[in-house]
C-alpha cells in the first residue's frame, strides 16, 4: 500500500481522580461496585438544580498543560453539547467548545490541538439472549447473542473527564500507540488520573484518513476522516489503525469513496464496523452554559502557570535525560521510567555511590535485587565490587541473601567467607592445580576451573595473569 499514505489524529479521554464529580459533590469513586449510589439531583439532571465547577479538576488539566508546554486560555467557558441518549440524563453534556482550557503543547514531538474538560456519561450494561446483534454503542455482542435490554449505572455520570486532541500529523500506527502510552504515563506521574484502560478510565479514539501519495510528498488535502471508537488497549490502537488503513486504501484502489462515519472496533474479529454517520459540530448545537460562570484564569492565583509549575514532579522525559547522562542503556531507562517504584529504588541506591557506578547499579537493581532489601545494603555490595573486594559472582550471591534490615555488608561478607582473594601466592596454587589438570585446555577454560577451585572468590584479573604466565612457560 505504498501508493497510499495514512494520517491519524487522536482524541483521548481520561477520567480525573478528584474526590467529587465535575459539577456536584457526589463521590468520584471508580471502584464502587454498587450501581447508582454515587448520585445526586445535580448529576441526575433533576429540574431546578445548578452545577458548580470543580476547582481541582480545572487545576488538574492546567497542571497537565504545564507538563506538555501548552498555553492557558485567558478566557474560558463551559458549553452545552446537545444530544439525546439514555446515558445523558440532562439531554446535554457539559463540555468546552470554542474556549478550551489549554491549547498547543506536544507529547513525543506530536503537537496537540487542545485539552479541555467535560463531564463523563453514565455506564451502560447490556443483557443478551442467544442471537447476534450490536449494542447501542455499536459494539459487537458476539456470535449467537442478541441484546434484550440495557441498564444504566449513573455512578460515572458527571465524573470529570479530560479530553486531549492531537493535530492530524501521525502517519503510522506504532507512533499512535507510543503517543497513547506516553500520555498515560504523564497522567500517572502527575497523579491526576489512574488511567486504567481496562476500567474505561482512559479511552482512545482515532481519526483516520487515507489519501493517494504524490511523489513521496504529502498533499495539503487530507482524505475523508473516519473515527474509530472502542480502543481500550494499546494493541487495539495499533491494530485498528492498521486495519482501517488497509480498508480505506482498498476502497480508493477500487475507485470507491470512503464514507465519513464513526466505526467501532471488534476485538474478537480484529476489524472495524460501521456505527453511524459522523456528526458535525453543528449537529450538537453548542452554546454557552448559562448556569456556569465564565472563567478568567489570569485572575485566579491558584491557576497561575508559574505557581503550578512548582507543583510539578520530575516528568518522564526529564527522567530519561537524567538517566541518559548517567550512561544507562535505553532499555534500562525505559524500565525505570515506566516503573516509577523501581526507578525510585535505583535513584536511592545511586545517591550513595559514585555516579560512574550507575550502569552497574542499574543492572543489579533490575536483575538481582529484592524490593525489600535495604538500599544501603545494595549500595554497599556495589561499592565492594568496585573496590575489588568481591567478585561479580559473589555480588549476585550476596544480593540474594542480604537481610531486609540495614547491616554492615563488608562484615557480613567476611563472616560468610565471601571476600575476594587477591593474594597472588594463594591464587597461584589454584592456577597451578587448574593448569596441571587441564594442560591442553584453552586459557579461559583453565581460568574458569581455577575460579571454581577458589569458590568464586579469586580476583579474576590476577588469576588470569597467573594462568597466562604459566601457559607461556
Amino acid at each position: 500500500m505504498t501508493d497510499y499514505e495514512l494520517t491519524v489524529g487522536l482524541e483521548i479521554h481520561a477520567e480525573l481522580c478528584t474526590k467529587t464529580k465535575m459539577f456536584c459533590d457526589s463521590p468520584n469513586d471508580p471502584d464502587e461496585a454498587r450501581p447508582n449510589v454515587n448520585v445526586c439531583p445535580v448529576c441526575m439532571g433533576h429540574p431546578g438544580t445548578l452545577p458548580v465547577i470543580n476547582k481541582e479538576a480545572v487545576k488538574s488539566v492546567l497542571r497537565f498543560g504545564v507538563a506538555v508546554g501548552g498555553t492557558f486560555a485567558d478566557y474560558t467557558e463551559f458549553d452545552r453539547k446537545n444530544y439525546f441518549y439514555p446515558d445523558i440524563p440532562k439531554g446535554y453534556q457539559i463540555s468546552q467548545y470554542k474556549y478550551p482550557l489549554v491549547k498547543g503543547g506536544k507529547i513525543i514531538d506530536v503537537p496537540l490541538t487542545r485539552v479541555h474538560l467535560e463531564e463523563d456519561t453514565a455506564k451502560s450494561l447490556h443483557d443478551f439472549n442467544n442471537q447476534d446483534t450490536r449494542n447501542p454503542n455499536g459494539q459487537a455482542n458476539g456470535a449467537g447473542k442478541k441484546q434484550e435490554n440495557s441498564l444504566l449505572d449513573f455512578n460515572r455520570a458527571g465524573v470529570p473527564l479530560m479530553e486531549l486532541v492531537t493535530e492530524p500529523v501521525i502517519h503510522n500506527a506504532e507512533t499512535a500507540a507510543k503517543f497513547a502510552k506516553e500520555f498515560q504515563l504523564l497522567l500517572l506521574y502527575l497523579g491526576i488520573s489512574h488511567a486504567n484502560m481496562e476500567k474505561g478510565e482512559m479511552r482512545v479514539e482515532a481519526n483516520i484518513s487515507v489519501r493517494k501519495a504524490q511523489l513521496g510528498s504529502r498533499t495539503s488535502k487530507l482524505g475523508t476522516k473516519v473515527e474509530v471508537k472502542n480502543l481500550n488497549s494499546f494493541k487495539s490502537v495499533e491494530k485498528a489503525i492498521k486495519y482501517e488503513f488497509e480498508r480505506q486504501a482498498e476502497l480508493l484502489k477500487a475507485g470507491k469513496e470512503v464514507t465519513q462515519e464513526t466505526r467501532g472496533w471488534d476485538e474478537d474479529k480484529e476489524e472495524t464496523f460501521s456505527q453511524r454517520v459522523k456528526e458535525e459540530s453543528h449537529d450538537y448545537r453548542y452554546f454557552p452554559d448559562p448556569d456556569l460562570p465564565k472563567l478568567f484564569l489570569s485572575e485566579i492565583p491558584e491557576f497561575d502557570a508559574k505557581a503550578l509549575k512548582k507543583t510539578m514532579p520530575e516528568l518522564p522525559e526529564e527522567k530519561r535525560e537524567k538517566h541518559k547522562k548517567l550512561g544507562l542503556k535505553d532499555g534500562d531507562i525505559e524500565t525505570f521510567v515506566n516503573n516509577p517504584e523501581k526507578g525510585q529504588y535505583f535513584e536511592s541506591v545511586i545517591k550513595l555511590l559514585d555516579k560512574k557506578l550507575a550502569p552497574t547499579a542499574a543492572n543489579y537493581v533490575l536483575t538481582d535485587v529484592k524490593k525489600e532489601t535495604a538500599v544501603s545494603n545494595v549500595a554497599g555490595v556495589i561499592a565492594m565490587l568496585d573496590n575489588n573486594l568481591i567478585s561479580s559472582r559473589v555480588a549476585k550471591d550476596l544480593l540474594a541473601t542480604l537481610p531486609e534490615t540495614e547491616i554492615d555488608v563488608k562484615k557480613f561478607a567476611e563472616e560468610k567467607n565471601l571476600l575476594q582473594i587477591s593474594d597472588r601466592e594463594v591464587l597461584k596454587k589454584f592456577a597451578e592445580k587448574a593448569v596441571r589438570e587441564n594442560p591442553q585446555a584453552p586459557i579461559q577454560f583453565i581460568v574458569g576451573q581455577a575460579m571454581k577451585k577458589s569458590g568464586g572468590r579469586a580476583n579474576p584479573v590476577i588469576l588470569q595473569e597467573l594462568v597466562v604466565e604459566m601457559a607461556d612457560h
